[in-house]
């Protein structure tokens, strides 16, 4: 495979989408084991609703969602390359971010059933996210995950 082939450039648009959300969540993963911008590291438990740390203050992160966060980032940028597997990437993990928003709502945030953890920051968050890889999976693919988003070409039904 020639280089041109891997580019960025080369990828369809549900790709780029796939890999810019998976470079995303890669990051978010590194950042959540950095004290500092990780409040309360010294807190930080494998998981469950103890774990005191918060990235940037804000959001519950324990080791097991910083892995899963470096996990799922991992997977975007591979799935990234084809436009079927992109597209699954997207609707698919955005059907997962939004049963993790409703599972955040209906839990208690204080008892055992928190093992990821999650706080109201969180869900919130979980929501935009599912609703926007959902919206990317489709707006950058047009009648199945190949076909290119836009308008259809002339002559074409």
């Amino acid at each position: 495979m020639s280089q041109q082939n891997r580019s960025f450039g080369a990828l369809p648009l549900v790709g780029k989408a796939a890999l810019v959300v998976g470079a995303v969540f890669l990051v978010v993963g590194i950042l959540g084991f950095i004290p500092g911008i990780t409040t309360h590291y010294g807190g930080m438990k494998f998981a469950g609703h103890m774990s005191e740390a918060k990235l940037l203050g804000l959001f519950n992160v324990s080791i097991l969602h910083n892995i899963v966060h470096l996990l799922f980032g991992l997977a975007g940028i591979a799935l990234a390359r084809n436009p079927v597997t992109a597209r699954g990437y997207l609707l698919g993990g955005g059907v997962i971010y939004l049963v993790l928003w409703l599972y955040g709502l209906v839990i208690d945030q204080h008892g055992s059933a928190n093992f990821i953890p999650v706080n109201t920051a969180d869900n919130w968050l979980h929501l935009l996210l599912g609703l926007g890889m959902i919206a990317l999976g489709f707006a950058t693919t047009r009648g199945g995950a190949g076909a290119p988003a836009g308008p259809a070409p002339r002559g074409t039904r």
